[in-house]
């Protein structure tokens, strides 16, 4: 990545070094100020500023993407490097996790809309929103909770009958 800069004739500083490296191999998807706050570990003069024209100056350079994850966390915007395989971010919409889905599926899509538009992407996002497994669990668990809340409340019991007898 460092060498695609410097092919675009952006001057790799220590600084801009750091955040590509942050990007590269943090394994997650991080927002700026995740990434100005890791950042700054490692150099405490590093200031947000920076972070944010890095970010601006590696999109215009094609090697981040910036990512809306499904708007989980409202405007808050994400970033990943380029260099990855295309891929689909599966979006648990409860807790927020983020997994990426690589393989054959994704690829074949693209080549539908290439043949049937012929249309020549450049680009491509896919992003899947929906629960992951331990969140089905406990949207199930509190799903059962409420529907034993309803069978006993008040107005679902019925009086008891009187024998007369």
């Amino acid at each position: 990545m460092q060498s695609s800069l410097q092919e675009r004739g952006v001057r790799m500083t220590r600084q801009r070094r750091i955040l590509l490296e942050l990007l590269d191999r943090s394994g997650r998807h991080l927002d700026a100020e995740s990434l100005y706050q890791m950042a700054k570990e490692k150099d405490p003069k590093l200031n947000r500023v920076t972070v944010y024209r890095t970010l601006k100056l590696l999109k215009a350079g094609g090697l981040v993407d910036e990512l809306d994850l499904m708007h989980f966390e409202g405007d808050q915007h994400y970033y990943e490097t380029r260099l990855k395989q295309e891929h689909a971010h599966v979006v648990c919409l409860r807790c927020g996790k983020v997994d990426e889905f690589f393989g054959e599926p994704i690829q074949r899509i693209r080549r539908q809309v290439e043949s049937s538009l012929g249309f020549q992407i450049v680009s491509a996002r896919t992003e899947i929103g929906g629960y992951c497994p331990d969140c089905q669990s406990q949207r199930a668990q509190e799903s059962a909770a409420t529907s034993s809340e309803k069978s006993e409340s008040p107005s679902s019991r019925t009086a008891p009958r009187l024998s007369h007898g």
